[in-house]
């Protein structure tokens, strides 16, 4: 697949109650429909409106203004709902209005201006028409109204022989959200494993190309896709046409549906793609990638 559809990126636009441009990746849209009339339940965190009904199952109503600190839209049903699917969970971001979709290339997404600051709940700038577009970092506001915490890993849940192959398996971990990051490296070092973590795609192909040279080869790269400058799709092409690195065993770490990303990353070049978070389905593709780094080395 060539560079030019791999670096493509479609943005729903949308305004929040002040007026304030933000943008989200499509993939993680299910449908937009007008704010229906919410149940409101005891105790329930600030930034969740309430919870709407659609289609006979209850959805989480969250008001996107006030979770990224800004003031929200009155209690009446004005805006709309921007109905989200990632990390195997649905919610509904409350907006005051949707404007319409556009593409641009991921390369065209810059990070965050330095100085943003932790709380700016943004993954990415961009231009559209010559106006700035702030991409939404929808995992960071999840996480902020309900923490995911990692879960246990049991001791049982991987052989002997199992640990004891991941264990001398060498990781980078790439992925620009923060939290994202954390979870993976918790699970990972909990199973013993050593590994590195960069939050960029440029970043992360400089340490391949430098651990290579160094004679501490990286075996298992585990990569978010959704990321500025360059995504995880452009990374692996950029891996796979470099012959020092091209061995790399790839891992797509994705908040998008992986049913979704597979016949994609493989176009590419991944050797496997998952949904996060789930720590027990991470140390099973982790177990799956360290047996085809062993049989490949056995066979050279």
């Amino acid at each position: 697949m060539s560079a030019a559809l791999t670096d493509g990126l479609s943005l729903l636009l949308f305004r929040l109650h002040s007026g304030r441009l933000l943008g989200i990746n499509l993939l993680k849209v299910n449908e937009i429909i007008p704010c229906p009339t919410l149940t409101k339940l005891p105790n329930r965190h600030p930034h969740v409106r309430g919870v709407a009904t659609l289609r006979g199952a209850p959805l989480n109503v969250i008001d996107l203004a006030r979770a990224v600190g800004e003031q929200g839209g009155n209690d009446s049903q004005e805006g709309c709902l921007i109905v989200t699917a990632l990390s195997r969970s649905r919610q509904a971001l409350h907006v005051k209005s949707v404007e319409r979709i556009v593409q641009c290339a991921t390369s065209d997404v810059r990070p965050p201006p330095k100085g943003t600051g932790a709380r700016a709940f943004i993954t990415g700038v961009t231009q559209i028409d010559g106006t700035i577009v702030q991409v939404l970092d929808i995992e960071k506001v999840l996480h902020e109204i309900a923490p995911v915490l990692p879960e246990e890993l049991d001791e049982q849940q991987l052989t002997r022989s199992e640990r004891n192959l991941i264990e001398g398996c060498r990781v980078l971990v790439v992925d620009d959200s923060h939290v994202a990051l954390q979870q993976t490296l918790i699970t990972l070092r909990k199973l013993g494993l050593e590994c590195q973590a960069v939050r960029s795609a440029a970043a992360a192909l400089q340490l391949l190309l430098d651990e290579e040279a160094a004679g501490t080869p990286i075996e298992v790269l585990v990569s978010d896709i959704e990321m500025p400058e360059m995504d995880g799709y452009s990374l692996v092409s950029e891996i796979r046409q470099r012959p020092s690195i091209a061995h790399t065993y790839v891992l797509l770490h994705t908040s998008l549906d992986s049913t979704m990303n597979t016949a994609r990353a493989h176009s590419v070049g991944a050797n496997d793609v998952l949904t996060k978070f789930s720590a027990v389905d991470l140390s099973q593709a982790l177990v799956r990638a360290c047996k085809r780094v062993a049989e490949t080395a056995a066979n050279a």
